[in-house]
């Protein structure tokens, strides 16, 4: 059987982008079962607390959710365990310096499929204050409001 080309997306954690300033992003593999996997290529994950961790030089994923997949049976796995990340050495290096600092945290922003592997990207992000999120809103607000015009000009309705 062939493999699977491309990229499919099966969650993405949107909320994250709103709540923390993304300073840099990185890919890597997870560590899975077997029924997690078809669990995940039937689109089913959560990614809404999720967060990543440093141990010993490793790198783990805590709280995303992949549900139990429905055709398993006792060999089906826990939901919401903890997940080794699969990175390069000098990679989690340059992760384990930068969490150091304060108020540096590791976020999944997406879990996806690439090329047939299960993949998830994560992003050292620091949390976003209140002003911050809504000077975002008001910019994005702002821009949409170009576009609009825009297009209507394009069309010449005004």
């Amino acid at each position: 059987m062939p493999r699977e080309q491309g990229r499919k997306v099966v969650a993405s954690n949107r909320k994250a982008r709103h709540d923390y300033a993304i300073l840099d992003t990185y890919e890597a593999g997870m560590v899975l079962t077997g029924t997690e996997v078809k669990s995940l290529r039937a689109g089913r994950a959560a990614m809404t607390d999720a967060f990543g961790h440093e141990d010993n030089g490793e790198i783990f994923l805590h709280a995303l959710h992949i549900p139990e997949y429905t055709q398993g049976t006792w060999t089906n796995h826990e939901p919401r365990r903890v997940r080794k990340l699969l990175l390069h050495r000098d990679e989690i290096r340059k992760i384990q310096g930068k969490l150091h600092d304060d108020g540096t945290t590791l976020v999944p922003l997406q879990v996806y499929f690439e090329n047939g592997y299960a993949k998830v990207e994560i992003a050292l992000a620091r949390g976003k204050k209140s002003y911050d999120k809504r000077q975002d809103l008001a910019t994005r607000d702002a821009q949409k409001e170009i576009n609009r015009a825009m297009g209507r000009r394009s069309k010449g309705m005004a």
